[in-house]
């Protein structure tokens, strides 16, 4: 075997070994040293060179990457997880063909259309979504984004914090809490517009939260502008806070009038 192939798979079965007993640090340090050893083998995108033992190093670079994003997600870094999926795609699409099939690729897919869905990038949510094929899309990883993309638009929350009960994987649980807490804040917002005050059991039934202690801490770290006084929460204090911003009728309506008499003129 080439020794720099060697050298890589060694250092590898390390990485794998440090995920194993969640030493992150050496993970971390690992994966960097793993990268710069990669950028030697002219086989990987961009070049996709044919050489001796290009499947044998494309195949394992595509488990590197991988094992890359996979642990952006147990460090809780979404840029990481960003850079790592990018540099993995290439391996799904390009050279899929020229490899076999990954049993982490619609996981990863799906964990990245989550990533997506809890960063409110919904554009590009449904451009990668154009991109899989029907088979893909038929897989419970895909699906079970793109049915909490769906409930999400639609405003059925309780669809949403429910689903964290049926991930397909273990590692969606990071994005499921991120989105959880996307989906409370969202309330918590419509919320304050809508209502003065609300009583504790109303305002935990509004948060979908199943103790007044959770929505309490929820409050004290999230939202500690609102009072509580006599067994209610009230938004008023969180209302002041907001400055009023005039609105500028008689520019606005000079602009208009400016706009209808150039119209005119060019008719």
């Amino acid at each position: 075997m080439d020794p720099k192939l060697t050298e890589v798979s060694q250092l590898f079965e390390r990485f794998k070994a440090a995920i194993t007993r969640k030493d992150y640090d050496s993970c971390t340090e690992l994966l960097s040293h793993l990268k710069v050893l990669l950028t030697s083998f002219r086989s990987l995108p961009p070049l996709f060179e044919n050489t001796p033992n290009s499947i044998h190093e494309l195949t394992l670079a595509r488990d590197i990457y991988e094992h890359a994003v996979l642990l952006s997600v147990k460090i809780e870094d979404q840029d990481a997880f960003e850079r790592d999926f990018f540099q993995l795609k290439p391996y799904y699409t390009d050279a899929g063909s020229r490899l076999p099939p990954s049993p982490n690729e619609y996981m990863i897919l799906g964990l990245n259309l989550l990533r997506l869905l809890v960063q409110n990038r919904i554009a590009e949510f449904h451009t990668e979504l154009e991109l899989l094929s029907s088979t893909a899309l038929e897989n419970p990883c895909i699906k079970h984004a793109v049915e909490l993309e769906q409930s999400f638009m639609e405003g059925a929350y309780n669809r949403v914090l429910s689903a964290k009960q049926n991930v397909p994987n273990e590692t969606y649980g990071y994005f499921m809490d991120l989105l959880a807490k996307t989906v409370r804040d969202e309330i918590a917002g419509c919320s304050e517009k809508a209502y003065d005050y609300l009583s504790l059991k109303d305002a935990r039934q509004m948060l979908l939260y199943t103790s007044d202690k959770e929505l309490l801490q929820y409050i004290e770290e999230e939202h500690p502008e609102w009072e509580i006084k006599n067994g209610s929460v009230f938004f008023q204090k969180a209302k002041e806070s907001v400055p009023c911003k005039e609105i500028p009728s008689l520019q606005l309506i000079n602009q208009t009038l400016s706009y209808a008499r150039e119209l005119e003129r060019i008719v």
